[in-house]
């Protein structure tokens, strides 16, 4: 009997901290560890004894990434337990932050962290000195979601404009126009990317998933709706907590996160793809149909092309939000809360974002859970890792190691909201 063990003590183009194990013993994968160590972040500490008002600017730190998804979703679940509905203008103005924030996050993760792992470069500055083009077509691209997350959050990272009841101050028509030949440009660059990325060569692999993503009354689920499952459940976010647990590993500070009745599940963009793919714009839904994904899609190392359609709707999505702007009356409707629990869960770019608020006199918060996307994917990912492993043991050990890292990347994982090193250790006996 042999041994045989890799260690890989940084993993790049990923963020956190994080470690995975892998265990072979005579020819089978006994276990698939991903390890998360980070040390907790107390969020939910922070905000109790606050009042509700506070809780989209302290949600908002939690990730440099997609803080605007943190704060909509707080938002939601404080709205929610004040039974506020805001006016649809308000809610475009969202729908529309919400499109920065998607372009922003999934081309920083298509170009500079996944697109490296199928065309054999270590990272983005080595794929660029073949691809310059490629990458500095994203890094634009990447550069209009920032400057839609500027306008209408006030800021890229951590908005500040953002409130219950809607925004401290809305655009003008003329504020908005000004972004409107950028994303023409984005557009056609979005529409490019998912043709770049559609030839990329894919492992021949498929699972069969349970995916769980947001339905709404209409489009695309950028904002809050109903939680929609493969399987065919359709739940309000009250019903959260009811259909999804959560429980502690002693190898992974991050909570796991399983369906009541203890099954693994997928969120994120296969997710929203698998079960929303009728509810794209028809540029991205044409664009789709000539890669060949418009009847699904079940390899998440496809994910990237998915990520890519995400982008093409949102950069659409945005311009449509843009001419047809009418500028608010007032900025925020005004909302008072106290003696109750609200719920709030949005698609944040890598996945379902829920947040529940138990609020009491005078508006101060008591009790607050917060469910990011990663720890939802968490065992999904080490079901995926221990699968792939099994059905790549002829690899050797520097490649069936880029194989696990590329299989942990097709998640966009997020450790502190994800991961940005980790260890490998692959024991063969």
């Amino acid at each position: 009997m042999t041994t045989r063990t890799i260690k890989v003590d940084y993993l790049a183009r990923v963020e956190g901290e994080g470690a995975l194990k892998l265990s072979i013993r005579n020819g089978k994968v006994e276990e698939a560890k991903l390890s998360i160590f980070e040390a907790p972040r107390f969020y939910e500490a922070f905000l109790r004894d606050r009042n509700a008002s506070e809780a989209p600017d302290i949600t908002a730190r939690i990730c440099g990434i997609c803080p605007v998804a943190y704060q909509l979703s707080a938002v939601a679940a404080v709205e929610n337990a004040a039974s506020v509905v805001i006016p649809q203008p308000l809610r475009d103005l969202r729908r529309l932050l919400m499109c920065g924030e998607w372009i922003s996050s999934h081309v920083l993760h298509i170009i500079m962290l996944h697109a490296p792992d199928f065309l054999n470069y270590p990272d983005a500055m080595e794929m660029a000195r073949d691809h310059g083009d490629i990458v500095r077509r994203g890094l634009e691209l990447k550069k209009v979601g920032n400057a839609i997350m500027s306008l209408i959050g006030g800021r890229e990272i951590h908005p500040v404009n953002v409130r219950v009841g809607g925004f401290y101050r809305v655009p003008t028509r003329k504020k908005l126009d000004s972004l409107t030949e950028r994303l023409m440009w984005a557009c056609d660059a979005a529409e490019e990317t998912v043709r770049w990325t559609a030839d990329l060569p894919f492992p021949d692999y498929s699972r069969s998933y349970e995916y769980v993503a947001l339905q709404t009354a209409a489009g695309y689920p950028l904002e809050p709706g109903t939680l929609q499952t493969s399987s065919g459940l359709s739940l309000n976010p009250e019903s959260y907590e009811e259909n999804f647990t959560e429980e502690q590993k002693s190898h992974s500070t991050a909570l796991y996160s399983k369906t009541a009745a203890g099954q693994t599940y997928f969120v994120g963009p296969m997710a929203r793809f698998a079960l929303n793919r009728n509810r794209l714009n028809p540029r991205a839904a044409a664009v789709t149909q000539q890669t060949g994904l418009h009847a699904g899609c079940d390899n998440p190392f496809q994910s990237i092309i998915v990520r890519s359609i995400e982008v093409l709707h949102a950069c659409e999505e945005a311009l449509s939000i843009i001419r047809t702007y009418e500028r608010p009356d007032l900025p925020f409707e005004k909302v008072e809360v106290q003696n109750t629990t609200g719920f709030g869960i949005i698609e944040a770019p890598r996945g379902l974002l829920y947040q529940r608020y138990k609020i009491g006199e005078n508006g101060v918060i008591e009790d607050v859970k917060i469910v990011p996307p990663t720890a939802q994917n968490q065992a999904i990912i080490e079901e995926d890792l221990k699968d792939v492993a099994t059905r790549s043991q002829h690899l050797s050990d520097s490649d069936l190691q880029w194989r696990c890292e590329q299989t942990i990347r097709n998640y966009d994982p997020c450790i502190s909201c994800a991961t940005h090193f980790l260890t490998l250790d692959i024991d063969r006996q």
